[in-house]
């Protein structure tokens, strides 16, 4: 067993209908005076930061409270299953709620309450086993009191203390009111790994039936008493602003029954959300476009180009060894246009902004700006703004942004009645926070033996660190633009990474995998191009700079043996692929053939180390998917501006992959540390540049651009 220590614990005491209510911060473990479990935020004690995570029901059900959104990713099966493990409980007594916005809940590593990064099971697995192994404790020491016997002779089991040497059993349900009332253990024990009965089984995901069964509900689907529904006109062109409109033919529509004027466009409000896109189209706008009016993508391209080749403004990011060094020099320009999350849920949110606070139901990432938004546009203190999450329909990052809530709430606040504002698809690809544009500049220099012996990467990317909310350092770097680069697990000893933040004025944003997801295209493409310069197999060429990096090599190992590298089908070449992120090192073989100018991706090997994981089945399905999402971003997604303003629609013009387009994809999960770390983003990066790969072997061709339908027009 594993012990904490008590520095980080606070307590608090309370029983409610004979419930058993505990919580963990970040850092330490406490009971709190609570209600029974409930979408909106309870009032914690003034001077505590506790998070209640868990409550114990006299009907022997446990009700687990999820701190991070589920957009897919399986968090509503994973926290739980971490917890109830600990508890010793069985899964199938588990309830799960989503826990309202509250500082308590803030994730620790971005002081935000928020789902982003891959970040969701490493940075609960500690405060959840803590809270899990605590109640047990507690549990334990309502059992011994109440039988008069030391609590190190007992055990636990499915829900029930026991006795065994006086042939007795107490179920959690009938100890949890005086579990209450029990002390917090100054060191909560700890499961080992060997111990885990839930941990790294297949469970069955929460969720799941819900779904099939149409009781989940995501923000769409949520209808308050009162509602309105309200679509918003948003200016076409980026920065734009209303000058005027007319709302004469609009409010002719059935239905239509307001027009206004909010901060970011013109709201029509209506019964029913037809009515409201109706009024919409009939709006007459005029409007101030701004400088931005006459942008394109072709002069946007021309301009990130050049910032790459020459360098305009860079700031150096990383410094390594020389400058200049002897030996054959390799260069290439890369390019990738801007894309679109997609979400297959469009942005939606329900507000309702009354005397009392304000009131937000929506399928948001980050509910902690949710929260701060509304109340700066209410006028209400944060604490007077209750969110309750809903299920997501997608997220990939989009839903990190405000911007959806915040126009609710806006509208609410307008027409004083609750108000569902809902985005149409076009509304989505056109108004979206993208997956910015990029240009990078890299070379690299062989020695007489053929082996890297220095790189220089530019990058040009608008930051994305920015929009969330986050300031930039005083040196201006933006890290997660410069994923990947910066952060390189290749070793070279000479080695310079700069960045150049364009300032475009396309909205840039966290899409899965952000900053990496190109970058690492560009960086896994140009080793590839490196490594047949040099006469050398491209694995051979990879594991070679990762020898003093035992997962790194690992998963580049285990997933050449299962592609049977150097083995393609016949009509196929093999491309490979390695990549890091947030503590996951995986890597990707594509098996690839050409159906006339599009790649054909037959089928693709996944490994990742993912140290543990929680629910295997779900950890796989998130590399599958991961690996599609990329694969579909690769092949024709793309965001082209005219005027200002995005040319893209919907799914007739916005290219995504189609199901007769995926591969058959092999995953392996490798579990070689002692913790989780993340994978619902890591697949992402992978796809792309093993396809790249993949072609240049079959026909010689080199992908600089992305998406593949521009690289091999």
């Amino acid at each position: 067993m594993t012990s904490l220590d008590r520095a980080d614990f606070m307590r608090l005491g309370s029983i409610f209908a004979g419930s058993l209510v505990l919580g963990v911060g970040p850092s330490g473990c406490a009971n709190r005076s609570g209600s029974a479990p409930q979408a909106s935020p309870a009032a914690e004690p003034e001077g505590f930061k506790l998070n209640a995570w868990l409550v114990v029901h006299p009907d022997e059900k446990v009700t687990v409270f999820v701190a991070k959104s589920e957009m897919g990713q399986g968090v509503a099966t994973g926290m739980p299953t971490i917890v109830a493990d600990e508890l010793d409980i069985p899964f199938e007594n588990v309830l799960v709620e989503f826990a309202p916005a509250a500082a308590a809940y803030q994730d620790p590593q971005f002081h935000l309450q928020i789902t982003g990064g891959s970040t969701s099971t490493a940075s609960s697995w500690m405060p959840l086993r803590t809270a899990g192994a605590s109640a047990r404790a507690m549990l334990v020491a309502a059992a011994a009191k109440q039988w008069g016997v030391e609590a190190s002779t007992l055990t636990t089991k499915a829900g029930s203390v026991i006795d065994a040497k006086n042939d007795r059993t107490a179920t959690y349900g009938s100890l949890a009111a005086a579990a209450a009332s029990m002390p917090v253990p100054a060191k909560p024990v700890l499961k080992t790994r060997e111990q885990f009965t839930l941990i790294g089984k297949v469970n069955k995901r929460i969720d799941t039936p819900h779904k099939v069964n149409g009781t989940a509900k995501y923000g769409i689907d949520v209808r308050v008493p009162g509602m309105k529904f309200a679509s918003i006109l948003y200016p076409p062109v980026f920065g734009a602003k209303v000058v005027s409109f007319d709302a004469t033919k609009a409010k002719q529509v059935k239905g239509v029954i307001a027009v206004v004027q909010v901060p970011r466009g013109v709201a029509v409000v209506a019964d029913n959300s037809w009515a409201a896109f109706q009024g919409k189209a009939a709006l007459v706008v005029k409007y101030d476009e701004g400088p931005f009016a006459s942008a394109d993508s072709e002069h946007l391209k021309t301009q990130f180009l050049k910032l790459a080749s020459e360098r305009t403004g860079a700031i150096p990011a990383v410094q390594r060894g020389a400058q200049s060094v002897p030996g054959r020099r390799l260069a290439a320009l890369y390019f990738g246009h801007p894309a679109a999350h997609a979400t297959m849920e469009p942005q939606n949110a329900t507000a309702s902004v009354t005397s009392d606070g304000v009131e937000i139901w929506a399928p948001t990432q980050v509910q902690t700006l949710a929260q701060l938004g509304a109340a700066k546009i209410a006028g209400v203190p944060p604490e007077k703004v209750k969110v309750h999450t809903t299920y997501l329909g997608g997220g990939f990052g989009r839903r990190l942004y405000a911007d959806f809530t915040n126009d609710a709430v806006a509208v609410s606040k307008a027409i004083k009645a609750p108000a569902q504002v809902i985005w149409t698809r076009e509304d989505d690809i056109q108004h979206d926070w993208y997956k910015p544009m990029a240009a990078n500049a890299v070379s690299g220099v062989l020695d007489e033996h053929g082996n890297v012996v220095a790189m220089q990467h530019t990058v040009v990317m608008d930051s994305i660190f920015k929009p969330l909310g986050f300031p930039l350092p005083p040196s201006g770097l933006d890290s997660i633009s410069l994923d990947s680069v910066i952060n390189t697990q290749y070793e070279i000893a000479n080695y310079h990474a700069y960045y150049v933040n364009p300032n475009s004025g396309v909205p840039a944003g966290s899409l899965r995998a952000p900053g990496a997801n190109w970058n690492n295209f560009v960086v896994e493409s140009f080793l590839d191009e490196l490594a047949h310069a040099a006469g050398k197999d491209p694995l051979a060429f990879r594991l070679a700079l990762l020898r003093k990096n035992r997962l790194a090599t690992n998963v580049l190992e285990t997933v050449a043996k299962n592609a049977a590298w150097g083995s393609p089908a016949p009509g196929t070449k093999h491309g490979i692929a390695f990549g890091f992120w947030n503590g996951t090192p995986a890597a990707t073989i594509a098996e690839v053939s050409m159906d006339g100018a599009t790649p054909r991706v037959h089928r693709a090997f996944v490994v990742a180390d993912v140290g543990i994981a929680v629910n295997p089945t779900i950890v796989r399905q998130q590399l599958e998917g991961a690996t599609n999402y990329g694969l579909s971003l690769a092949l024709a997604s793309k965001i082209t501006i005219k005027g200002g303003a995005v040319q893209e629609h919907n799914f007739y013009d916005y290219r995504v992959l189609r199901i007769d387009r995926a591969p058959d994809i092999h995953v392996e999960v490798l579990e070689t540390t002692g913790s989780p770390s993340g994978v619902g983003e890591i697949a992402t990066i992978l796809i792309a540049p093993a396809v790249a790969n993949a072609v240049f072997a079959l026909n010689g061709k080199r992908a600089r651009v992305l998406p593949f339908s521009e690289a091999y027009a």
